[in-house]
């Protein structure tokens, strides 16, 4: 039994290295850098107590987590000390054999588009993507929105954050980039291991009036006698804007 929990750590061991790939090297990091970085997690960690997600903070230098912000939901049952502690090995863990092997490619995936961005505009990228989390005895599919917010010298990431929140799909991938400003986006396909590049999602007017009356707290159905709609037609709009903006960026605004 000794034995065989030595090589599953060994194994463990050895892919969280691969999440630190040798393409995003940050180097040059100095320990007055890391007292400057002190006041980005002081940041980070003030938005987490306001915020419903988890929120960590990724160190590509000393390859570890900064910071990890505390909840039931997303922790699997662990402390965030001790999430911290265990760095990606909880996700190696806490995810199905299959999706870590999606993580992975995501990682190779996403570096590799990061690296084809220019310097200039690295710090305005997220990726975005879902898969499950194993919480007790049923397993959770969440949202991971990755984003740089400090770089090496040489421009690879030292520091990013990361956004944890309950999943709108169905199922695990949903691996998109988009960049602040940019009309566009892209998915990436786990077949062709290709970016796809797309039209940015907007909402149209019938779309974000919709959108102002239910934020105005308004229901379906004074939102249908508004706007001279059936009660369907709020429910087909509410749909597809679901399927064009992030579902847990107003999830708590739509009351059924």
């Amino acid at each position: 039994m000794v034995s065989l929990w030595i090589l599953k750590t060994s194994d463990i061991m050895e892919t969280t290295k691969d999440f630190f790939i040798s393409d995003n090297i940050a180097n040059n990091i100095s320990d007055d850098d890391y007292k400057q970085a002190d006041l980005v997690v002081n940041g980070v960690k003030a938005l987490a107590r306001m915020n419903y997600q988890s929120i960590y903070i990724v160190d590509y230098h000393k390859q570890n987590f900064l910071y990890v912000s505390d909840n039931p939901i997303f922790l699997c049952g662990f402390r965030p000390d001790e999430v911290q502690k265990m760095g990606y090995s909880f996700y190696i863990q806490q995810v199905p054999n299959d999706e870590v092997k999606m993580l992975l490619e995501i990682n190779r995936a996403g570096f590799d588009f990061y690296s084809k961005t220019p310097i200039e505009e690295r710090l305005s990228l997220f990726i975005s993507y879902d898969f499950h989390v194993k919480n007790g005895d049923r397993q959770v599919l969440i949202n991971h929105k990755l984003t740089p917010i400090l770089l090496a010298p040489n421009g690879n990431i030292w520091l990013a954050a990361c956004a944890v929140s309950l999943s709108s799909s169905q199922k695990a991938g949903n691996i998109e980039a988009h960049k602040e400003g940019c009309p566009h986006y892209w998915t990436y396909s786990m077949e062709s291991r290709k970016w796809t590049q797309h039209n940015d999602r907007t909402l149209n007017e019938r779309e974000a009036e919709i959108l102002l009356l239910s934020v105005q707290g308004y229901s379906e159905k004074e939102i249908a006698k508004k706007m001279n709609l059936g009660i369907e037609a709020i429910k087909f709009h509410k749909q597809k804007m679901f399927k064009k903006i992030d579902y847990r960026a107003f999830s708590l605004i739509f009351v059924f």
